[in-house]
């Protein structure tokens, strides 16, 4: 009875550990190699994230990423609020890419200095979509070149991040106007 009893504390506090150190609740945030930050400046369209207080309700998403004189990055984030004829919501901030040979590895900040990461996660040969997370699972958009992206190239992020250990039943598709 009490070996029965220790074996039974054993287990039930291995299987409480093995709970705690979950492989699921780690990601994969291994970026592409390197990103030709050239290519990579423009307008991006949002095509789906994770939700957050600061994009909540928010249809119509676009960020457009620009050079400032400082080598750093202008990010001007862009969306209509509950409708794509609702009300225009812009947030402006900065980028910078903290080590010149992690150029996939970026810094985001929207207010003073407090910066957030901001990892390419994957990338199209052409730079015609992106998937992008941070150090933290909470955080996870797919980006496209054009409102709207085929529906193989969709799922085959989607599956990406899955892999990687997002817990993609997050996913938002984000309605985009039509071109």
């Amino acid at each position: 009875m009490k070996t029965k009893l220790v074996l039974t504390l054993f287990l039930a506090m291995f299987i409480v550990s093995g709970c705690a150190q979950n492989p699921k609740n780690e990601i994969d945030v291994k970026t592409v190699e390197k990103v030709e930050l050239e290519k990579y400046l423009g307008t991006w369209y949002e095509i789906a994230r994770f939700d957050h207080s600061f994009e909540r309700d928010l249809v119509g998403v676009t960020a457009t990423y620009s050079l400032r004189d400082d080598g750093k990055i202008t990010v001007l984030n862009q969306g209509y609020k509950n409708t794509l004829d609702g009300k225009h919501s812009t947030a402006k901030g900065k980028a910078k890419i903290p080590n010149p040979k992690e150029t996939a590895k970026l810094k985001v900040s929207f207010f003073l200095f407090f910066y957030g990461d901001y990892f390419i996660l994957e990338l199209g040969e052409n730079y015609e979509y992106a998937l992008i997370g941070s150090s933290s699972p909470k955080y996870l958009w797919i980006l496209s070149r054009t409102p709207q992206m085929d529906e193989e190239t969709y799922q085959m992020l989607v599956d990406n991040a899955q892999n990687r250990g997002y817990d993609v039943s997050k996913l938002i598709k984000v309605e985009q106007k039509m071109k």
